[in-house]
């Protein structure tokens, strides 16, 4: 069941401040390392109810006149091809998409910076399209003894070989198109160069998770940690917040580690470390805008069973060894959290166990659940679609939307003409079907018109969809999980 545990406007408006007070207490220049998501952060959005998708991005809006965008990418990554996961594009490509993003807001891209750059041809090649395009390019090199070598990184053999990124805002949001692209180093490299050149700059982290503020085992917190399972990320208490201040906040293991570097490194550009932990080092006011904590709490409890599910299935599918299922099944035990917190779960596994076939379950807002078998016609998926818009329409389950005259022929051409060995219709094609009816049928207009009730409504499948079904219930905004299993025994899956 939905409800709002976050307030959005209050998150923009405190982030803005807490930010410019950051620009402030460094002389009027800031470099901002951005982690996570900016334009689509659903997991956010999943585990603080009311927290919008795309706030981060609001966020800088805010910032706009005084912020300028560099995005960093690892040259390594572009020279293999590296892919987002969630989007199944290159990062070359993500890059390109990012910068049309930034633009559409309003928000100026200053440079782009290829890290760890070798003179690999993919990565040159890529260099020469941006400039060709009108963006800056720089290039940051490989440092021998990084991270531990502090003395050779802060010297003119470490970041004095990079090439020194110009600016011209006060705020410099520096960002990735994934993990392991080197923002911090990027930021840490400027600074060194700014000293040399007598401006003052410093440097700040922006990440959400986990929530500092927030108990160690809070679910939100418990959340970050299932969705990085697979980087075997760690939350635990900020050892030096706790000597520098006596209180307990939460940060994760790689920033705890890689601290006493960055004090080090600080240390050695200007004489001190302006930060006394790593939790100092962060701008995120996330904490301070939960209005509603048993809401946030369902909703981080639900999406760690969603990360269960989902790293079942990417085991399933030969993408993982099933050691991030592993730990995230342990922090399941953690909270006493298993699949009966998500009706739709047990509802999905009894349709099945009725018809002998896949199903598929939905929970709508209102908590009421409305099941999907597999026909001769209809996938599961597409199914579950149909009754669960008659169920919000009240339209009586024995009305057909989409009659057999038009499901029939549109099957005898998927298989019989498209070559399709599947003749069942997908989730989409039952869409555009249902929208040809709703031309001259009453019931299928009405079905419609619930389409906007489906989102962040839990759904669970038998088995795991394909692709397509997976995409448009997505794009509807159903939260999806699937049994690690499929449908046939076939070697090959679409």
């Amino acid at each position: 069941m939905f409800r709002i545990g976050f307030d959005n406007e209050e998150y923009i408006r405190r982030q803005s401040a807490h930010i410019r007070e950051r620009i402030a207490q460094f002389g009027g220049k800031l470099y901002l390392e951005f982690g996570g998501k900016l334009f689509d952060d659903h997991h956010a959005s999943r585990v603080l109810p009311g927290f919008a998708p795309d706030s981060k991005i609001r966020m800088l809006v805010e910032l706009a006149a005084e912020a300028e965008i560099v995005i960093v990418v690892n040259a390594a990554d572009i020279e293999k091809n590296k892919v987002r996961g969630d989007l199944g594009i290159t990062y070359d490509q993500d890059t390109l998409r990012l910068i049309d993003a930034f633009r559409d807001f309003g928000l100026y891209v200053g440079s782009v910076v290829l890290t760890r750059y070798t003179g690999q041809p993919a990565a040159a090649a890529f260099a020469k399209r941006l400039e060709a395009l009108g963006l800056r390019v720089y290039r940051h090199y490989p440092i021998a003894g990084y991270p531990s070598d502090v003395q050779k990184i802060v010297s003119d053999e470490g970041y004095g070989q990079n090439e020194y990124i110009e600016t011209s805002r006060s705020l410099v949001v520096v960002t990735a198109p994934g993990p392991g692209s080197g923002k911090m180093a990027t930021c840490l490299s400027q600074l060194y160069h700014d000293n040399k050149r007598g401006v003052r700059s410093g440097y700040a982290k922006f990440e959400t998770f986990p929530v500092w503020n927030l108990p160690l085992k809070h679910p939100v917190n418990l959340a970050y940690e299932a969705a990085t399972a697979d980087l075997n990320d760690v939350n635990m208490i900020d050892p030096f917040h706790l000597e520098a201040y006596g209180k307990t906040a939460v940060n994760y293991n790689r920033d705890v580690e890689i601290f006493p570097v960055v004090k080090a490194m600080f240390e050695q550009i200007y004489g001190e470390c302006p930060y006394k932990s790593p939790t100092d080092m962060g701008v995120n006011m996330a904490g301070y805008c939960i209005v509603d904590n048993d809401a946030v709490v369902e909703g981080a409890r639900d999406e760690i069973l969603r990360r269960y599910y989902g790293a079942l299935c990417a085991k399933r599918k030969g993408d993982s060894d099933g050691a991030d299922a592993d730990k995230i099944k342990m922090l399941m035990q953690q909270i006493g959290l298993d699949s009966a917190a998500r009706p739709a779960i047990d509802a999905a596994k009894l349709r099945a166990e009725e018809t002998g076939a896949p199903a598929v379950a939905i929970q709508l807002l209102d908590g009421r659940v409305v099941t999907g078998k597999t026909s001769g016609l209809l996938g599961a998926a597409s199914a579950m679609l149909l009754n669960a818009l008659k169920a919000l329409a009240g339209i009586s389950k024995e009305v057909k939307l989409i009659s057999p005259e038009i499901l029939t022929p549109v099957s005898n051409l998927k298989v019989e003409r498209l070559g399709n060995q599947n003749p069942r219709l997908h989730v989409e094609e039952v869409l555009i079907a249902l929208s040809i009816c709703a031309v001259h049928e009453e019931n299928a207009r009405k079905a419609l018109d619930q389409l906007g009730k489906l989102r962040w409504c839990d759904a669970h499948s038998t088995v795991i969809l394909s692709q397509t079904d997976e995409s448009v219930l997505k794009k509807l905004g159903v939260q999806m999980t699937c049994e690690p299993a499929y449908q046939t025994k076939r070697l090959y899956h679409r």
